[in-house]
């Protein structure tokens, strides 16, 4: 017996279409670095969104499933692109602009995309790639910077503002499968090649509700979204498609990403939420500690991408300012988890909810695996790989162009679930804490040593900035840990002082014997800390090490 309900597909055109008529009064703000930013309305990023479609169907000849790639900062333009491309039938891939030159290229040609639209100030990257991308036909330029650096292109160069210009602001949407490709992202490539997770419409819809229901960020049309996490990293978190679908303002930061014009965007334009990555806003805080701004007006902030130190949430309560993790990754749309704690708790009663990674919605099933392939139980204490599974996790990785989609047993178990890459342990209610990545979880002596946990306790520290820790070989245990820290600009804490600490919370045996004071620990494209950078520095005798 089938229902009598209506089946219409749940499709990006039907979020662009609502987002511009319904909370056509809603507003995308552009930070531009002048006295006043740039805003639009959602009634006219729809206008302007459909001017694109119809360019790039007039003009390029781009029609169903042929990819448009975009190398753009967090502005108005991008989220056009969002907007337009996926509602026409093409497919949406944001390229991340901090990747390598060779991985960019890679994942351009991988793609086949057809064209690329970018902003000016970013000719400087795309130019010296160009000779290696051929699939490239048309490049559209969005905004101030050197066109000369295009002059041997082969490709087509056009000006974004003069593309759409006078372009119909009506288009004969297509009827969409809601299971066909919306838009693309790949991941970083940190081992072998970046692999491509394809979303589809339907994810993006139902990812999109979940952002906004009240256990996710739960946002409204009275809330500005500061949209600091890039547009290409795994679509922003959801975040334009969300707020298009809520008619949740958006302010986006373009280029402007240093702590301090972050902190004056804030006291001006005064978001209520934000959504970043740990070091966005340890930079944020050091800024607002040396430089005080009024960041009051942010009542939320989801923080994902990375553990979250207790001490930096702990720091932003006492300003006001909630900090609320989250947990995803690219082959999840992001979003997993957010650690919103049960009702009816006190202060203290939250905490522990708190600094874990959160519960899972209904849209995520989770499982934790053990070492012989065993499933472990939700008790808090079961410490295994998660794996999950979902209407907007990945079920494969996305062949190239006439290539066929392929799902690494590494990757994805035989009955179809995503396996992480993280470990962790599940409470009894749905809460997860995660203890590890699986490749940076420090196995000394037959027993697992959490760097993360080591990691969060150094940077309680009050002279301590930041801290990365990691396994290196180890005679007698196989590996112990290394602890690299960043400390504060005058600091004399010593190692004994900082192992003394670690001590009041740590047990005596996965104390690190090995530590480096350094000046930045490096990031990878999106942000997290890059560790296997750290274990390549130990290996080559980079670092200088004092054992304590």
């Amino acid at each position: 017996m089938l229902s009598t309900m209506q089946d219409i597909p749940l499709t990006v055109t039907r979020i662009l279409r609502h987002g511009m008529t319904i909370h056509g009064k809603s507003q995308v703000t552009t930070w531009t670095g002048e006295p006043e930013p740039h805003r639009r309305s959602f009634a006219e990023i729809g206008d302007r969104a459909t001017q694109l479609a119809n360019a790039l169907r007039d003009e390029f000849g781009i029609d169903a499933d042929q990819r448009v790639a975009t190398l753009m900062w967090n502005n108005a333009e991008h989220v056009e692109a969002y907007l337009a491309i996926p509602s026409m039938g093409a497919v949406l891939h944001t390229l991340n602009l901090r990747l390598p030159a060779e991985q960019l290229v890679w994942i351009v040609n991988h793609a086949a995309d057809r064209a690329v639209i970018v902003n000016g100030t970013l000719l400087p990257l795309l130019a010296p790639l160009l000779p290696h991308l051929p699939t490239i036909e048309h490049i559209v330029v969005s905004g101030p910077g050197d066109r000369a650096l295009l002059a041997d292109a082969d490709a087509r160069v056009h000006e974004y503002e003069e593309l759409i210009a006078g372009r119909p602001t009506s288009y004969d949407w297509p009827e969409l499968d809601e299971r066909a490709a919306a838009a693309m992202c790949y991941t970083s490539g940190t081992t072998g090649d970046p692999k491509g997770v394809v979303y589809s419409h339907r994810s993006i819809y139902l990812h999109s509700m979940q952002v906004n229901m009240a256990e996710s960020m739960g946002l409204t049309n009275h809330d500005t979204s500061l949209v600091v996490v890039p547009q290409f990293h795994v679509n922003a978190w959801g975040l334009p498609t969300a707020t298009f679908m809520t008619g949740i303002n958006m302010l986006m930061p373009d280029r402007f990403l240093q702590p301090a014009p972050l902190a004056e965007m804030i006291e001006r334009e005064k978001p209520t939420h934000a959504a970043a990555v740990p070091t966005i806003w340890q930079g944020l805080l050091a800024e607002v500690t040396a430089n005080p701004r009024d960041i009051s007006s942010m009542k939320q902030v989801t923080i994902g991408g990375a553990a979250c130190p207790p001490a930096l949430m702990e720091a932003y309560d006492k300003l006001g300012v909630r900090l609320c993790h989250a947990w995803g990754m690219t082959e999840t749309s992001p979003l997993g988890t957010m650690s919103h704690p049960p009702a009816g708790l006190t202060a203290d009663e939250e905490w522990p909810y708190r600094i874990t990674q959160g519960r899972f919605p209904a849209g995520v099933e989770a499982r934790l695996v053990g070492p012989a392939d065993e499933f472990l139980p939700w008790d808090g204490e079961s410490a295994g790989e998660l794996e999950v599974r979902g209407p907007w996790i990945a079920g494969s990785y996305y062949g190239g162009a006439g290539g066929e989609d392929f799902r690494p047993a590494d990757k994805f178990s035989a009955d179809g679930w995503l396996k992480t890459g993280d470990v962790g342990v599940i409470s009894p209610d749905g809460y997860l804490t995660l203890t590890d990545r699986a490749k940076d979880v420090i196995k000394s002596g037959g027993e697992w040593i959490s760097s993360v946990q080591l990691e969060n306790a150094l940077m309680a520290h009050p002279e301590v900035t930041e801290a990365a820790v990691v396994a290196v070989p180890d005679e007698k245990w196989g590996e112990r840990p290394l602890a690299t820290v960043v400390l504060k600009e005058g600091s004399t804490a010593g190692y004994g002082e900082l192992k003394a600490f670690l001590s009041e919370t740590i047990p005596k045996w996965q104390l690190p014997e090995r530590w480096s004071v350094i000046s930045v620990v490096p990031k990878t494209s999106v942000g997290k800390f890059d560790k296997k950078v750290i274990r390549k520095q130990y290996a080559d005798g980079e670092l200088d090490v004092t054992e304590a």
